[in-house]
């Protein structure tokens, strides 16, 4: 039996941050005495670590912070099977998110280098271009409207998304996950368009940030490998207390 600042000492946090997990249902209702003080037992220690492993995690986007929201809280229920079901989930869209990140990083490269398009030729809808880049229709219109991308159109007035379209939106997705204004992003693409051997560190810089497009893909590369691993090992805690309780 422990009490909230006897848990927070074996954690490492703030007796507050103990009672904001219970609040928004991380760990379970602890019981309380007859005066109202919280008891807490050994499986909300495990429930706050695993809690805490799994907020490690940085930069993630795309839907992996609200999945990772759903697998603490099943946990927190004792909803083991649904935790592990949904933590299995949360590392496939994972594995996805490190693929697109390093095509990013090649295509960037290849811009970079001046190297020409050796893809085959696709032509796909704005609903296609979407689901194939797994973001929602309204954000590829909001880049169009910000002047991110200017997409052909055929004879009925439909806008056609071509194999270079497809490229370029797959580097702007993954500047915006890793926190690039769509201003900073404008000004990459401007340059992209008026020359392919693009300063890419001058124009997403100017003003701001030090790292080049590359160094950038990469950060968010390595971010998202680590959660990975994070995965791995909330997967062991998943079944190690699903054995114990």
């Amino acid at each position: 039996m422990y009490n909230t600042s006897q848990v927070s000492f074996i954690i490492g946090v703030h007796p507050n941050t103990v009672r904001l997990y219970e609040k928004i249902e991380f760990i379970e209702k602890p019981k309380r005495t007859d005066s109202g003080y919280r008891i807490f037992e050994e499986i909300h220690v495990d429930q706050m670590r695993f809690a805490r492993l799994a907020l490690q995690s940085e930069l993630l986007q795309n839907g992996l912070r609200k999945k990772l929201t759903e697998i603490i809280k099943l946990a927190a229920k004792r909803k083991w099977d649904d935790s592990i079901q949904e933590t299995n989930k949360y590392i496939s869209m994972l594995n996805y998110e490190i693929e697109n990140t390093k095509e990013a990083i090649t295509i960037s490269e290849n811009l970079i280098a001046g190297l020409k398009n050796t893809a085959l030729e696709i032509s796909l809808t704005r609903k296609q271009a979407a689901d194939k880049l797994e973001v929602s229709i309204d954000t590829l219109r909001n880049w169009e409207l910000n002047g991110l991308i200017k997409i052909k159109r055929i004879e009925n007035g439909y806008r056609i998304y071509d194999c270079n379209d497809i490229k370029l939106l797959k580097i702007i997705r993954t500047l915006k996950c890793v926190g690039h204004s769509l201003m900073s992003i404008l000004r990459l693409i401007n340059s992209i368009t008026k020359k392919s051997n693009a300063d890419f560190t001058q124009v997403l810089n100017t003003p701001g940030e030090n790292e080049d497009i590359v160094l950038e893909c990469d950060k968010l590369l390595t971010s998202l490998e680590t959660s990975k691993n994070n995965a791995s090992v909330m997967m062991k805690m998943l079944f190690a207390m699903k054995e114990k309780y």
